[in-house]
Parts: C-alpha cells; sequence; structure tokens
C-alpha cells in the first residue's frame, strides 16, 4: 500500500480541506463548524497513514474505519455549513463528492479485508 489510491486520494482530500477551511475563515468569518470540518478532514488520510503501518489486519482494519468515520464527520459538517447557508450548492457538491468518493474507496479496502482476514482465519 505504499502509493496506494486511498493514500494519495486522502491527502489530497486534506490538502483541499485545509484551503476550503482557510477560505471559509478568511471569506465566509466561520471559526467554529470550519475548525470541525478542518479537524475530521484532515484525520482521514492521518489514519489512513496509521493503517499502512498497521501491526495487524485487525489494526489495519480498525485503522480503516476510523477513517471511515471521519470521512463521513467531514461530510456531516460540510451539510452544517450548506444548511446554514455558509457555502453554496456548487462549493458543498465539489467538496462532498471528493469525501465520498474517498469514503467509498475505504468503505471497499475494509470490506475486502475483512473477507480476506475470514478466508485466513477459516
Amino acid at each position: 500500500m505504499s502509493e496506494s489510491i486511498v493514500k494519495v486520494k486522502s491527502f489530497e482530500l486534506a490538502i483541499r480541506g485545509v484551503n476550503f477551511y482557510k477560505w471559509l475563515v478568511a471569506e465566509k468569518k466561520e471559526f467554529v463548524m470550519s475548525k470541525q470540518f478542518l479537524r475530521s478532514v484532515t484525520s482521514v488520510g492521518a489514519n489512513v497513514r496509521e493503517a499502512v503501518n498497521a501491526q495487524s489486519k485487525a489494526d489495519f482494519i480498525h485503522k480503516l474505519s476510523i477513517s471511515q468515520k471521519e470521512c463521513d464527520e467531514s461530510m456531516y459538517w460540510l451539510e452544517i455549513l450548506i444548511g446554514t447557508n455558509y457555502i453554496s450548492q456548487i462549493e458543498f457538491e465539489s467538496m462532498h463528492n471528493q469525501c465520498s468518493e474517498v469514503l467509498k474507496i475505504i468503505k471497499s479496502i475494509i470490506i475486502t479485508s475483512k473477507k480476506n482476514n475470514k478466508l485466513v482465519n477459516s
């Protein structure tokens, strides 16, 4: 999983999330929800990185599960931001779609890893 797609995509998501956060603070003067978004969106890639260095298959799955939750939380904060009119529909869809793409990849890896783990332990 050296330069895996999930590692690359989650890093790209974090970079975009940081820039989005900076824009929200500077242009929209939104400090609370944007900070929550920043924490969760950067945690996605951090937990993917931890999964890469997992000590076991169970640890790998656990770290990716945390990443999955953080990605879903990022999507939640985007939904709150659009629901409170801090961001436009276009801004929402663009960022939300990128989160959704990463979330699908993570879910797929978790499902495959769990199947493979069951096969090994059978």
